[in-house]
């Protein structure tokens, strides 16, 4: 039996729902599993949709727990606190039930960009961009707009409206609750008024009594449930305190917190997120600029994020259906084989759905400058990832004309992160030197959690132990070749 005391966060993924349990005296992670094992299914009922049952988050938090607690031997009593991450922008509804009225609408579904589109031309650039910070776009508020529309019937019983981590918070606990950090990544909150936004709430015909109450990022929320404890083995009473999405979540888990520090991931999507001192936003809503974890009253620290829909989407279809007898390793291997530029090939990677950094355009996946006489399945891996690290370069020229100062990347080991090659040609075409560590975001969520019921005075002791694995510097005698390789992709693009 454990004698131990640990915090316990988890990780709602697209792919899967992730949970570690840190041990609170070494700050070190004791374990960690998740559910599934193959990635989990999407639902498209049609082209550009995506939707995935919370229930199912839900069971897979419960598989994922139990497999921790049986490593550890841990009991409920040993957890003191409860973090959670979780995928951004998605739309859950629920009932007064606390019941799912509809699958969530997650956040590679691009139907709702009609919806954001007019909502910015009808509220107009100066209230959105100087309110909201962002174009309402594709985001949460929008996907609720086309529910109301399209779905009358659905619409009339939601009682509440949350995204994917505020329902794992609810099915823990009882009780429907949201954050600032949340409602600024579904556009609903006002920066310059602090409050949600009545405007936006107004003109796509939202009651404000659908918005949960709101509690602060850092803070004892809610707590277990008997029904919940009696599920999955916690106790009852255990505080949840912290809860935020999975890149502002990302960033807490490398230390990042302060202006100009830039987390970086490459998952399902990439993303790089950096974190800004002062309110701004791109002109064209190409990156979002939402709540840090770190946002107060007293406080402005925003995250500006950079997103790419199709990034280890497009590598893994690489796998699938160009290397099937190949693991991600080999793969790396042999794209080490082509050189810089992969001989001419280029690939753009946005075949997952519209895409911000595009101003919302759906221009899909495309394969440029084969010749059937000399290149080879090492030139197609090679150039998916080449192609994958263009697109956040195009996206980090946006970032820096926002006055973003990019030098240096942080960045978990793991995913696309895995792979030299992608981190050189990222470093090299970027020009940032990439510092990696150990570390994912329900450690960090763990370590949230111990932020928020005071277990951990500040962020510098909760990371006290978070340990840099490597650093990979920018190739500057090869620069010329990366700029090469960037400047016809970027051609192809247009």
């Amino acid at each position: 039996m454990s004698n131990r005391n640990f915090l316990l966060g988890f990780d709602v993924g697209s792919s899967s729902v992730k949970a570690s349990l840190v041990d609170i005296e070494s700050g070190e992670c004791a374990a960690s599993a998740f559910y599934p094992s193959e990635e989990a299914p999407i639902k498209a009922l049609k082209t550009g949709w995506a939707e995935q049952d919370p229930e199912m988050w839900w069971a897979n938090a419960k598989l994922s727990l139990a497999d921790i607690m049986a490593k550890t031997g841990a009991k409920g009593s040993d957890i003191k606190g409860i973090g959670i991450s979780y995928q951004m922008h998605g739309l859950v509804c629920v009932d007064r039930q606390m019941r799912p009225v509809r699958d969530s609408i997650i956040w590679c579904d691009s139907r709702a960009v009609p919806y954001g589109e007019e909502a910015f031309q009808a509220l107009g650039a100066d209230y959105c961009l100087g309110h909201l910070l962002n174009s309402p776009g594709n985001f949460t508020a929008a996907k609720l707009a086309w529910v109301r529309q399209n779905e009358p019937d659905v619409f009339d019983r939601i009682y509440k409206i949350m995204l994917p981590g505020d329902y794992l918070a609810l099915r823990l606990s009882g009780i429907a609750n949201t954050t600032i950090g949340g409602l600024s990544e579904g556009i609903f909150w006002d920066f310059k008024n602090r409050e949600v936004s009545q405007p936006l709430l107004d003109h796509f015909g939202i009651s404000r009594d659908l918005i949960a109450d709101i509690v602060p990022t850092f803070a004892v929320q809610s707590h277990v449930s008997a029904e919940a404890a009696a599920e999955t083995g916690l106790a009852e009473g255990t505080p949840i305190s912290y809860r935020a999405g999975d890149q502002p979540n990302n960033a807490l888990s490398l230390n990042v917190f302060n202006p100009g520090e830039i987390a970086s991931t490459a998952g399902t999507s990439g993303v790089v997120y950096g974190v800004l001192g002062s309110v701004g936003y791109d002109p064209k809503s190409r990156v979002g600029t939402f709540a840090h974890v770190n946002y107060t009253d007293q406080l402005t620290r925003l995250g500006v994020l950079l997103c790419i829909n199709g990034t280890g989407c497009l590598n893994s279809w690489v796998r699938r259906n160009i290397a099937p007898d190949l693991s991600y390793a080999e793969m790396n291997d042999l794209a080490a084989t082509a050189p810089i530029g992969s001989d001419g090939v280029s690939i753009i990677p946005f075949g997952n759905g519209a895409e911000r950094v595009l101003e919302n355009r759906e221009v899909g996946c495309s394969l440029h400058g084969i010749n059937f006489n000399k290149h080879t399945r090492a030139h197609i891996i090679r150039a998916a990832q080449e192609g994958i690290v263009f697109s956040f370069c195009y996206g980090m020229e946006v970032m820096r004309s926002m006055g973003m100062n990019i030098n240096k990347i942080h960045a978990g080991r793991a995913n696309m992160f895995l792979s030299p090659l992608f981190r050189q040609t990222l470093a090299s075409t970027s020009g940032a030197t990439i510092e990696l560590y150990e570390t994912d975001g329900s450690v960090g969520a763990a370590k949230g959690a111990g932020m928020g019921c005071g277990i951990y005075s500040d962020h510098n002791e909760a990371f006290a132990s978070l340990r840099k694995l490597g650093v990979v510097e920018p190739e500057t005698a090869m620069a010329a070749q990366y700029e090469e390789a960037y400047e016809r992709w970027k051609g192809y693009l247009k």
